[in-house]
């Protein structure tokens, strides 16, 4: 565990949960090899904020990482809309585009 991740896991020990924490903390575990551990932290974080587009960005992420495509076309799908109702362009387009690789990965 790297010193980021110690800090942030430090904040969630003693008490200051949050969606973004969550989401940081799952973003870490991922660019760390560790979906198991990202994913738990990516699951909060959707359940403290439903409408979190980037959360479900990364949950998808996190669920291919660990094989199961399906969940990951549901996180995705789902954070695609998050991202459109509030307009966030950036990961409309970055959902888009794990949703295509995963139709062309699963066309093979």
């Amino acid at each position: 565990m790297n010193e980021m991740t110690q800090r942030l896991e430090g904040l969630l020990a003693s008490g200051k949960d949050s969606a973004l924490l969550r989401c940081t903390l799952g973003k870490t575990y991922l660019e760390n090899e560790a979906p198991g551990v990202a994913h738990s932290h990516l699951e909060r974080a959707t359940e403290l904020d439903p409408g979190y587009s980037v959360a479900w960005k990364l949950l998808g992420r996190a669920l291919l990482a660990l094989g199961d495509a399906a969940g990951a076309r549901r996180a995705w799908n789902t954070g695609l809309a998050c991202a459109q109702q509030k307009g966030d362009a950036q990961v409309v387009k970055e959902i888009g585009v794990f949703l295509k690789r995963l139709d062309r990965q699963q066309a093979v």
